[in-house]
């Protein structure tokens, strides 16, 4: 039976145990009551009742025993619109409560208190509705009553329902509920021991695909719902398998009803639907990168072969490697041969010999700092037949046209910032215009005043300005003019000896260090040493000591100096010809020449100088070329060789110099090397043969490496405009020049093939410096956006295939490497086309053989 109060039943279904004395356990209805607490004996709660679905009992009241005890009431019942017809909206400004009654302390009639009751439960509030705005500060409650004090337990709490009509869903969607206020059903506060009621229910009607919990709100973005209900579990995480690593679920109007969610890419650089760069979806469109890799080799091949078989054509195919066919002095050869206009004596070259007195290298190492320039004090060799307040006068005059003008230096400096080849180009082309200028100086411009020679004077021919091919070293011969009349003025042979020979080059990658054998070295030696072994001799030394370097000067030399002991000299002694290692002009800079200083055998000249005169007719052209062997050794054995602990005065002829050897080898300064990176790719290498196999590999090289720029350049592109900009201009030109710097080498003809392909080394290790600007922007760029995107990752997207960028510049920079060491191989075989140079004879030629090494070389014996 019902008690009706002003909202629900006295007792009902749920209501709450109680004593006899009025303590007693709260009622229940959409949880269950509390339980009472009364001198230490615990009273049952109500239970619950109803369907939470669609709730239609009014809450249930807590009883006492007694009818001195007043009941309490549960909550009603409060229901708005119907299944029919259903409220379109619902505004609720202020409070809509069905709440349970909290039972107050109450005594007996003789005054003692009575334990407390339990708190009726909360009624129902069933709602048809199709919208509502619940406003800010507004409740709806169905909450349970506190329990009475002395243990009173408290009610259950009471049902909410909320019944939505006409749910709209996918892109018709709005939102149903606008809940400011609060909505409570929760169950009433126990007194005195007494228990909590538990909480009721607040549901709604099942929500459709898409939509979750009470007010049908849509499943949270990367959460789908494919079934009907309003459980928040339901709405399950989207599936990563059909989401791109590089994509973040996006908000779908309606809720997710499908595992695949809608996504989109990071950036709107990523292409949907798999958020590949442009590179990625090259790669895929040929299945993937492994298959694209074979396909990429495989026409980079076929290119290389293209490449070799056009070379062929239009350049023609490279000269094979051949032994250098050396003369021999002694004994007829097999075949016939003709003789260079150096090894006809009667020549005008070699009158031009005889009357050449004395070559006076320029001192510095003609960059645009320290230019060349030539000391004021004459040398003992010409100063006899100059005047030397004229030469003084002279040297100031050709020091001035010697130095360079501050804006090639300045244009020198700019370049070598922004393209170190260029930069390199630049300084060659003006040594050549420097070179060219001195020549036309002292050819055309300079009267020659500081000759004695009249005729000299007369004829401008007393002094010619040579230089390497290298432009590294330049230098003045000085010749007699034939109208001296003194007879200690007149030129002889012995007066050229000891004889100083400086290095070309400077001993770095561009520039090795090299003898220059020109036309006159070669007459002058060749009167005590055949033509063709001195020859062979200074090629077998230049192959020696192209691989010194400046920056390791003592451990270069060191092998070098072993090898003119063992090779070089006990073939040139036995002629009466003996090299030492020296050092030649050092400035104030500390800058100084290296070079051989080549003595002759006094009495071997006395003895021979007139032999050789008296065969240098045409009708004997080689008979004075050469001295036989045995006359040679009977030579040495009755004379001692001239000593070879000189004098500095004698040796040099007044110029500053030592000799170099394995004492005086540590006290050598050099340069340190303050580009190590780079030295470890360019080098100058021996020759290893297989020319065409090494060209065909180059090619492959080239071309790989002009293929992974591009690439590297377009992902980087799609990485940032700045990024690309910096790996593209970090230096200009660096990253894309070796393309065409390889192709105008491998397509280029006779002696210029060498330079060009150094130039081409060049291009390739300054482009290094644009492949550490790409790994740079890639660790800040992905270093930031990394950080960036995991601080809003979730679980089902913390994957990320951005973390191989690297790759690209990893590749490309093992490419440069290999291709650098390649391209050190093709200028050795270009330069030393000759493997029997590093044979244990320099004077007997073979077959190419294989090289022995380095150290094998030093220490194993001459053959004689």
């Amino acid at each position: 039976m019902c008690w009706k109060h002003f909202l629900g039943c006295m007792e009902g279904v749920g209501k709450g145990k109680c004593l006899r004395y009025g303590a007693g356990g709260g009622a229940g209805h959409g949880g269950k009551g509390g339980s009472g607490f009364y001198n230490g004996t615990l009273i049952d709660g109500g239970k619950r009742y109803g369907d939470a679905n669609l709730p239609c009992e009014l809450g249930s009241g807590s009883g006492g025993s007694s009818e001195l005890v007043e009941h309490v009431a549960g909550g009603g019942m409060i229901v708005i619109g119907s299944m029919k017809w259903p409220l379109s909206r619902l505004e609720i400004h202020g409070s809509l409560k069905a709440d349970g009654q909290s039972q107050m302390q109450q005594r007996f009639h003789d005054g003692t208190s009575m334990g407390g009751l339990g708190g009726g439960s909360g009624g129902t509030i069933l709602l048809f509705i199709q919208a509502l705005i619940l406003g800010k500060h507004s409740s709806l409650s169905t909450a349970g009553g506190k329990g009475g004090p002395l243990g009173g337990g408290g009610g259950g709490g009471g049902r909410i329902h909320f019944d939505w009509s006409n749910i709209a869903t996918g892109d018709e969607y709005v939102q149903i509920a606008a809940v400011n206020g609060t909505v409570d059903a929760s169950g009433g506060a126990g007194s005195g021991g007494g228990h909590h009621g538990d909480e009721g229910t607040v549901t709604g009607k099942a929500c459709p695909k898409g939509l979750y919990g009470t007010f049908c709100n849509e499943c949270p973005v990367g959460t789908y719902k494919d079934v009907f209900g309003s459980d928040p579990s339901l709405c399950a995480p989207c599936r990563i398998n059909f989401h791109p690593n590089r994509a973040d679920f996006i908000y779908v109007r309606g809720g997710a009803t499908q595992p695949s969610c809608p996504y989109h890419c990071f950036s709107e650089k990523y292409k949907m639907p798999k958020c590949y760069t442009p590179f990625e979806e090259l790669i895929y469109s040929f299945g993937g990168p492994w298959l694209f890799s074979f396909i990429l080799f495989f026409s980079l091949l076929l290119l290389a072969v293209l490449l070799s078989v056009l070379r062929i054509k239009f350049v023609g195919p490279d000269f094979a490697y051949q032994a250098s066919s050396s003369i021999q002095a002694h004994g007829p050869d097999p075949f016939p041969y003709l003789l260079s206009l150096a090894e006809v004596p009667g020549t005008s070259r070699a009158e031009e010999t005889h009357s050449h007195v004395h070559r006076m290298y320029f001192m510095g190492p003609n960059t645009f700092r320290e230019p060349w320039h030539l000391p004021y004090s004459p040398p003992d060799a010409i100063i006899r037949i100059v005047y030397e307040d004229a030469f003084n006068r002279f040297i100031d005059e050709i020091n001035s046209v010697a130095a360079y003008e501050w804006w090639e230096g300045s244009v020198h400096s700019i370049l070598a910032v922004l393209a170190y080849p260029c930069a390199w180009s630049w300084k060659q082309w003006c040594r050549r215009k420097k070179i060219h200028r001195l020549q036309e100086y002292v050819k055309s411009e300079y009267d020659h005043a500081c000759l004695r020679s009249c005729r000299s004077r007369a004829l401008y021919k007393g002094m010619k300005v040579g230089s390497t091919p290298d432009l590294m070293v330049a230098y003045i011969d000085f010749f007699l003019g034939g109208d001296e009349r003194r007879p200690d003025v007149a030129s002889t042979i012995q007066q050229r000896f000891p004889m100083c020979i400086i290095f070309g080059g400077d001993g770095s990658y561009m520039s090795p260090y090299h003898v220059h054998n020109d036309i006159f070295l070669s007459n002058l030696m060749g009167q005590y040493v055949p033509t063709p072994i001195w020859n062979r001799f200074i090629t077998s030394f230049n192959a020696q000591l192209r691989i010194v370097r400046q920056a390791n000067i003592q451990s270069g030399l060191n092998p070098l100096i072993a090898w003119i002991n063992s090779h070089a000299n006990p073939q040139l002694e036995c002629r009466g010809v003996k090299i030492v290692l020296g050092w030649f002009q050092a400035t104030a800079s500390g800058y100084y020449q290296l070079g051989i200083l080549v003595s002759v055998n006094d009495y071997f000249l006395q003895n021979t100088h007139q032999q050789i005169l008296d065969t240098s007719s045409p009708e004997h052209p080689r008979r004075g070329a050469a001295v036989s062997r045995k006359t040679v050794m009977q030579l040495q054995q009755n004379n001692a060789p001239v000593s070879h602990a000189l004098s500095r005065k004698r040796i040099t002829g007044g110029v500053n110099g030592g000799i170099i050897n394995e004492a005086t080898l540590r006290s050598l300064h050099y340069k340190r090397d303050f580009l190590f990176p780079f030295s470890l790719l360019l080098q100058n290498t021996r020759p290893i043969g297989f020319e065409e196999m090494l060209q065909l590999l180059i090619s492959v090289m080239l071309l790989g490496d002009f293929v992974i720029t591009l690439l590297m350049l377009l992902q980087f592109y799609w990485i940032y405009l700045g990024a690309f900009l910096a790996v593209l201009l970090i230096l200009p030109l660096s990253l894309i020049s070796p393309f065409p710097a390889g192709l105008n080498a491998l397509f280029s003809r006779g002696p210029r093939r060498s330079s060009l392909a150094r130039i081409y080394a060049l291009w390739n290790a300054s482009s290094l410096t644009n492949v550490a600007v790409a790994f740079f922007c890639g660790v800040v760029f992905y270093g930031f956006s990394g950080t960036e995107i995991s601080t809003r990752a979730t679980t089902w997207n913390i994957r990320r295939e951005d973390d191989a960028w690297w790759l690209l510049p990893t590749i490309l920079l093992i490419v440069k490497s290999l291709q650098a060491r390649l391209i050190n191989w093709h200028i050795a075989n270009l330069e030393i086309q000759d493997l029997s140079l590093f044979g244990k004879d320099p004077e007997i030629s073979g077959e190419p053989e294989a090289l022995p090494s380095r150290q094998g070389l030093n220490n194993e014996p001459a053959s004689e």
